[in-house]
């Protein structure tokens, strides 16, 4: 994934002189994930600039350089860290269209790496997509393979409105065997791991069906993508897996079409359960398919605590907690 989005970023650069890159450490260093790696070496330190350890200013700055004409990619190297620019992104980014009668927009994108599963402790591993979902103006995206995060980095970049991508850093490098204390289809043999070169987008707003299945669907995004179909084929479960891949827009066609279908919904996200966006997802589901339910949606997510380091497996939704509730829900 690193490697998809970093040619992601490669591809527009070379096609539109109007797209900068900025964030700490970006430029020489290539990022603390390499995923701006050698960009600043070949666009030069005028497109590809480090900033300082200032998330307010340099989400700030981004949206200056959209408004007037650039092309803005930001990373913020935590998605832990992306609070101080909380509120240029809610009150100023995504409210400029509105209050300006459609005259002018922000063409920026907000990249930041997310979620736990690397044991960087409570300040390292936090998943906060829900306030972002919560910001009118906003898209928030969500990749959960290579294929995907350059289609959709792509097509954030290209998209007139602010959008933010919260990328899943304990996939970065793929899944593997153990990665999920069962085994999972290793990542080289992935089908969504093979990146065409060159230019592609994949749509923002459309979920994917990562796993077809009769039985039960499972709502996730980023990691969960992988915790849900590693849990499904190792308990035999004939779950059908819906990979959102944006969050705001949300797809809910594809949604509805699925859990009608199944009559079963279990959500699954790393972040915290109360108020996470596997409450709006659960909301959604009972609002459109009520009548054709066989059983409550339920949901497997993180716990309402600060995100821990020793205990990060306990907290991790893996498959030794999604696995219980697909055999209870399908009991029903």
């Amino acid at each position: 994934m690193i490697e998809a989005l970093n040619d992601a970023h490669d591809v527009m650069m070379a096609r539109d002189d109007n797209i900068v890159v900025l964030g700490e450490d970006v430029g020489f260093f290539g990022g603390v994930f390499r995923v701006t790696a050698n960009l600043q070496k070949k666009y030069g330190k005028s497109r590809v600039f480090d900033a300082p350890i200032a998330e307010g200013g340099i989400v700030a700055a981004a949206i200056g350089m959209g408004l007037y004409g650039l092309k803005p990619v930001a990373e913020i190297q935590f998605a832990d860290y992306i609070f101080p620019g909380f509120d240029q992104i809610f009150s100023e980014a995504g409210r400029i269209r509105y209050r300006t009668a459609g005259e002018w927009s922000v063409p920026m994108v907000i990249r930041s790496p997310y979620g736990g599963g690397i044991f960087g402790g409570q300040t390292h591993s936090q998943s906060p997509e829900a306030f972002f979902a919560h910001m009118p103006g906003i898209k928030t995206v969500i990749p959960s393979n290579p294929y995907d995060a350059k289609g959709l980095l792509i097509a954030a970049i290209e998209d007139p409105d602010p959008v933010v991508i919260f990328e899943p850093k304990r996939i970065y490098n793929g899944p593997f065997d153990g990665f999920f204390e069962r085994p999972v289809t290793p990542w080289a043999k992935h089908p969504a791991a093979e990146v065409p070169e060159g230019y592609y987008t994949v749509p923002i707003g459309k979920a994917a069906v990562a796993r077809a299945g009769e039985a039960v669907t499972i709502l996730a995004y980023g990691t969960m993508v992988h915790v849900a179909i590693a849990t499904a084929e190792a308990d035999g479960v004939d779950a059908e897996v819906i990979d959102l891949r944006t969050i705001v827009p949300l797809d809910i066609e594809t949604i509805e079409a699925s859990v009608r279908k199944t009559g079963r919904c279990v959500v699954l996200h790393e972040a915290t359960r109360t108020a996470g966006f596997g409450a709006e997802l659960a909301a959604l589901v009972q609002e459109r398919c009520f009548y054709h339910l066989e059983a409550p949606v339920q949901r497997v997510t993180g716990y309402d605590t600060p995100y821990p380091h020793s205990m990060e497996w306990t907290y991790f939704p893996g498959p030794a907690r999604l696995g219980p509730v697909l055999k209870a829900i399908l009991k029903d």
